[in-house]
């Protein structure tokens, strides 16, 4: 039986764009994965105060808002954690899901915490987050970030 060469080239666009959804799926995959890290290094680095990672992991106009309503730019988010003053014992994350669209990322999550802020001995804190990232030539960089307080 001979076919037709437009069956053949019809049956080869059925192929390509079969294959075209598995390859935007893998590189969403990569891509969720990537910035799963980056959320994995920012707790770290709060937790670390490690104002260099805060400093790569941030992007310059960065809007970082607190579940009381203060806003800080990256260099008071950064001066803030560095000094102790919103010191950061440990932090759990949970329930996050992770949401791409071109080179943004947003990120909802709930951080449980403990805190020892200024000294002023222990402390816990329970709330829910939203990040907000971007992926320009340093990578995966925090744009902004809101915390709200859970019942």
């Amino acid at each position: 039986m001979k076919i037709s060469s437009g069956i053949k080239i019809l049956f080869c666009l059925i192929m390509i764009n079969s294959v075209k959804p598995q390859l935007v799926n893998a590189q969403s995959k990569k891509s969720v994965d990537e910035v799963a890290v980056v959320v994995e290094s920012l707790r770290k680095a709060m937790v670390d105060a490690d104002s260099l990672a805060l400093n790569r992991l941030t992007a310059d106009g960065l809007s970082y808002g607190h579940s009381s309503g203060v806003l800080q730019s990256k260099a008071e988010f950064i001066h803030s954690i560095a000094s102790g003053a919103s010191d950061f014992v440990t932090i759990d994350l949970s329930e996050q899901k992770i949401t791409l669209s071109g080179n943004t990322a947003i990120v909802r999550h709930v951080l449980s915490a403990t805190t020892n802020d200024a000294g002023k001995g222990p402390g816990k804190v329970k709330i829910g987050i939203l990040l907000v990232w971007i992926k320009n030539k340093s990578g995966w960089q925090l744009l902004a970030r809101q915390a709200v307080k859970l019942p």
